[in-house]
């Protein structure tokens, strides 16, 4: 763990980021659409080597783990916490462990198995590596309900709720004034 400014996303961070916005967004692909493309996202990860065995279970998995993460992030930018999301990643660490290995440079959590179950595993001791860092509430998914893109709050206050102010933020601000329009109208 390299300790930099709290305002700048670590490795650690860009990892979950990169697992949770794996989701079809903005005109992009789907990345666990299926078991080739999980693999393919693994790879260009660096969690796991081309010829990785991805199975139908692994690629459920993947999804569930992707599912549980966004609602904790949804956490960190104000939405309710589900307690389905923490029991998720609760049971999603303990099937799939990390080990402390210590040295004079530092410490780092790896995953106690190789293949996608390690893959899971190093994505979960980002996870806690952020939260050790103080971090891990920076990590956050988009309040906007049909984006929930994963981002990383830059604000001094942790305030960001929106991925973008510009764009999510507005379109929210635009669906309850009509929604207040309406009300009022009716």
């Amino acid at each position: 763990m390299t300790v930099t400014s709290p305002l700048v996303p670590s490795p650690a961070a860009e990892l979950v980021l990169g697992f949770v916005n794996t989701r079809a967004l903005r005109g992009g692909r789907e990345r666990l659409d299926d078991a080739a493309s999980f693999r393919e996202w693994l790879t260009e990860a660096g969690l796991a080597g081309a010829g990785a065995q991805v199975t139908p279970d692994d690629l459920a998995s993947a999804r569930e783990l992707r599912e549980a993460l966004i609602g904790v992030l949804l956490s960190h930018a104000g939405e309710p916490v589900r307690e389905a999301d923490e029991a998720c990643l609760r049971r999603f660490g303990r099937l799939h462990p990390v080990l402390p290995l210590v040295g004079a440079g530092g410490a780092a959590l790896e995953p106690a198995e190789d293949g996608v179950a390690g893959a899971f595993g190093r994505i979960l001791g980002a996870a806690a590596e952020l939260a050790l860092l103080g971090t891990w509430s920076r990590v956050k998914a988009c309040r906007n309900p049909p984006c929930r893109l994963g981002y990383y709050d830059r604000s001094r206050n942790l305030a960001a709720a929106y991925c973008e102010a510009r764009t999510c933020g507005a379109q929210v601000a635009a669906r309850a004034y009509r929604a207040r329009r309406a009300g009022a109208a009716g």
